[in-house]
């Protein structure tokens, strides 16, 4: 009886987190669910390029593996605990190189629909939801309570903040940030490279590098 538990870790794949800030100390929360659920992971801890730093007087759960480069010679899987688009697509490329393997991260309490595809890396937190015919790039962070409807297509990198509404058959290209509570009409198309701000509407199509706020939103 004792061999079940044993046989269950040896299965269980290697697991690093890059970046021990905020997000990162959010992501082991999505890995602690996941485990709890189906024991999958094995948490080696965190790499990250500066020491351990409190948080509200709270250090990240889980050991200071060292910077960034111990990934060249660790054979781990990795998630990028990291918010800012263009930092997790420098890091995607370097661990790329490395021949690093991403993981996908999906916490119990998401929801997707059917014929999704969710490419390497992509990381839903608790009631993240997407619906049908969705795709999502490498790295793309849905965090909590954010909504893409049908037909989106999320491009590599973006990060979908809390609570941020995607309406159905908007596409974002890579590397943009829609910040928290923004909302997406239907059909929109957002360049690469674009901040939306928080609590913005974008009611039409917003292009390459550019900053949007408001309601309706504008650019600048």
């Amino acid at each position: 009886a004792s061999a079940a538990p044993n046989a269950s870790r040896r299965s269980m794949r290697d697991l690093v987190i890059v970046g021990a800030g905020d997000h990162g100390r959010e992501t082991l929360d999505i890995i602690e669910a996941v485990n709890a659920e189906t024991p999958t992971w094995n948490f080696l801890g965190y790499v990250d390029d500066e020491p351990f730093e409190p948080v509200r007087g709270q250090l990240p759960r889980g050991e200071h593996l060292g910077p960034t480069g111990v990934m060249e010679r660790l054979d781990a899987d990795y998630v990028l605990g990291i918010g800012t688009p263009h930092v997790r697509a420098k890091l995607d490329a370097q661990l790329s190189d490395w021949g690093r393997r991403a993981a996908t991260l999906v916490h119990p309490l998401a929801s997707r629909g059917a014929h999704n595809r969710l490419a390497d890396g992509v990381l839903m937190a608790a009631g993240a939801r997407i619906t049908t015919n969705v795709e999502l790039g490498r790295h793309v962070h849905l965090n909590v309570n954010a909504v893409v409807s049908h037909d989106g297509r999320i491009g590599d990198h973006v990060t979908i903040s809390p609570g941020v509404h995607v309406a159905g058959r908007v596409t974002v290209a890579a590397g943009s940030y829609l910040g928290i509570g923004s909302i997406v009409n239907p059909g929109v198309t957002i360049g690469s490279d674009v901040m939306i701000g928080a609590g913005a509407v974008v009611v039409g199509d917003v292009p390459d590098g550019v900053t949007v706020k408001g309601v309706p939103g504008r650019w600048s």
